[in-house]
């Protein structure tokens, strides 16, 4: 399997036995967990965990609906039968009635084929174990069919996703860029700010240094904009991942929105605040299309 793989896919297979051909059609959409669910014939219901141990195999998270059919001669559980004794037994006693009450009518087959019993369905034996490898077969089709859109649906997803993500870090990289002339001219404010409120009062001026300082360097997002660096680096790492990452990849672009909120919260500046609104657009664009991956 290539990875990212897409949870969203369709499979048919079909396979061939003695007097039957099996069909088995799958449809598989996200899930957070492993979720399969199967509509059989009832004779073959013990196949079900060896069906769900196959596509285990496959998947590891998503919704999968399963549906195995069977046709032909073999595939018949019922086979009607003639109780021809007991239609004698109704023909004798038809014509007796027909006799005694000197009725015109013969009887017809059409009233024999009603009587009670005369035809029956009878419960046709097999080796249901047997049926396994050709249900198996029919399987294996449909779950390489899936595999092959999941992995075309993966890829387009994967290429989608790096494009958003280069516009993301272009953002990221466009905010880190303002940083020193954003922490200097906050600087600034607060020195103007400070010494309209303390006009008149006597302050040691180093102290007023340390306090503007301090305060400015509260406003710095230099330590949000290395860990979405490092978040992003990571988001790469995990789509060339050999394995499933679905899961990593959504907790991860929740990383991304704290980063984002904390930059805003701390900037405060109009312009900035327009940028962190449309990364947090990016991000959820990119959320959306991470929950399709397994």
């Amino acid at each position: 399997m290539n990875y990212p793989c897409s949870m969203t896919a369709f499979g048919r297979g079909e396979a061939s036995g003695p007097g039957r051909v099996w069909t088995v059609e799958l449809r598989s959409v996200n899930h957070r967990y492993l979720d399969v669910k199967i509509k059989m014939p009832r004779k073959y219901a013990a196949f079900e965990e060896q069906l769900k141990r196959e596509i285990g195999a496959y998947y590891s998270r998503g919704h999968v609906d399963v549906l195995v059919t069977v046709s032909g001669e073999a595939a018949e559980s019922l086979k009607l039968t003639a109780n021809l004794a007991l239609a004698h037994e109704y023909h004798q006693c038809l014509n007796a009635i027909r006799h005694e009450l000197h009725l015109p009518d013969a009887p017809t087959l059409s009233m024999l084929k009603d009587c009670r019993d005369v035809i029956t369905a009878v419960e046709v034996s097999e080796d249901v174990e047997a049926a396994w490898p050709e249900l198996a077969e029919a399987l294996k089709v449909a779950l390489e069919s899936t595999r092959r859109m999941r992995e075309a649906e993966g890829e387009a997803t994967k290429t989608e996703l790096l494009t958003r993500l280069a516009d993301f870090e272009k953002a990221v990289a466009s905010i880190e860029a303002q940083i020193p002339s954003l922490v200097a001219k906050r600087g600034e404010k607060l020195k103007e700010r400070l010494a309209t409120l303390l006009a008149g009062v006597n302050l040691d001026p180093l102290r007023l240094a340390q306090e503007v300082a301090v305060m400015a360097d509260k406003s710095d997002v230099t330590e949000e904009i290395v860990r979405l660096k490092s978040h992003i680096e990571q988001f790469r790492h995990f789509l060339a991942a050999p394995e499933p990452t679905g899961r990593r990849l959504d907790f991860l672009l929740q990383e991304f929105f704290r980063e984002i909120n904390t930059t805003a919260s701390k900037i405060g500046e109009v312009t900035i605040s327009h940028q962190t609104v449309e990364m947090k657009n990016e991000v959820e664009k990119l959320r959306e299309q991470v929950q399709n991956l397994e």
